[in-house]
């Protein structure tokens, strides 16, 4: 690809909106270094230095999906407590929109909080309720989205699943709905809860974990015929146009009823991986919206996941960086 062709593909992220609907949490960072064995327990003591929040799940693909010049409107639930004040802090700070979140009383913000020593992850504490949301917090979400969708100019609807339970069957079937209704593009990165709830989307992004579990497939990661197959199938069956499954160290398949293909992992010196799924479908969904053919999809945004995995801690991909390392590959637009 030359510099031109590169640059026209970012502009063209640039003018597309997308509503991001999922579970929105705080990913809070305890950074330090392992310098000793605790005598209590065989467990490492960490000192901490330093403290860190920032935002994620669904909001990291916001922040993504802005990182790369979109404009996301994230639709999520926080609690009203400190980290629910947190959440709120920090997506101002980083210039996203609040008018699809949504405070509620009975439920807890998500927290996930990571131990780090230097680069690596030692511990990770999840304070959280995965509960389903009952029936009244549901229609005041749908609202909420129905109200957005009918007010401004949307290009993308993108469901991000972390199964915390705001994501009910009946929000996924109204929802889709309203998105086809309006012309929307629909994208999916699916749990295990809701795994087998899409029907009718555009974009189905699971990872090796998800897809296998989701179908109980005796299918190893190894096995890439075996996996094309079965992707295929899956997506005929629901009634998907794409289905795009993440394979880690294995690279990615993707399948849209024309063609299958498997794209290997570039080579990266890997820090961390939480959040590259994030990234991976944040990029693919814009290059669904903005019309990119299905194998450039799949190499940029397997290009994308890489580059955050370099990095400590959950952050969204840089722009600048991915723009330069397409450069240096050849992937057909």
């Amino acid at each position: 690809m030359d510099s031109l062709k590169v640059q026209e593909v970012f502009a063209k992220f640039s003018n597309i909106r997308a509503l991001v609907v999922g579970d929105g949490m705080v990913d809070s960072y305890l950074w330090g270094c392992v310098d000793r064995i605790s005598a209590e327990a065989p467990v490492p003591i960490v000192t901490v230095q330093q403290r860190e929040d920032r935002i994620g799940g669904a909001a990291n693909v916001a922040l993504n999906l802005q990182s790369l010049g979109a404009t996301p409107v994230l639709v999520s639930l926080v609690g009203n407590d400190l980290k629910g004040e947190s959440f709120m802090q920090l997506l101002s700070e980083k210039g996203l929109s609040d008018a699809g979140i949504l405070r509620v009383d009975n439920r807890q913000t998500t927290v996930k909080t990571r131990v780090m020593s230097g680069k690596k992850q030692v511990l990770r504490v999840d304070e959280e309720v995965t509960e389903e949301i009952d029936s009244e917090v549901e229609e005041l979400v749908y609202q909420r989205i129905e109200k957005l969708i009918n007010s401004q100019k949307f290009d993308l609807v993108m469901f991000i699943d972390y199964d915390k339970g705001m994501i009910t069957p009946r929000l996924i079937d109204k929802i889709t709905r309203l998105a086809h209704a309006q012309k929307l593009l629909i994208a999916v990165d699916p749990k295990k809860r809701n795994f087998n709830n899409y029907s009718g989307v555009h974009l189905f992004k699971p990872n090796f974990k998800e897809f296998k579990e989701g179908q109980q497939l005796p299918v190893e990661k190894d096995n890439i015929p075996g996996l094309l197959e079965a992707a295929e199938a899956f997506r005929k069956n629901s009634n998907q146009g794409m289905i795009f499954v993440t394979l880690s160290a294995s690279g990615v398949i993707i399948s849209n009823g024309v063609g299958s293909d498997h794209f290997p992992a570039q080579v990266r010196d890997i820090a961390d991986v939480s959040g590259a799924g994030d990234t991976v479908i944040a990029v693919a969904s814009l290059c669904m919206a903005a019309g990119m053919s299905s194998q450039f999809m799949a190499q940029l945004s397997n290009l994308a996941g890489g580059l955050v995995c370099e990095r400590s801690g959950v952050v969204p991909i840089d722009q600048e960086q991915l723009m330069q390392e397409a450069l240096r590959m050849e992937m057909a637009l």
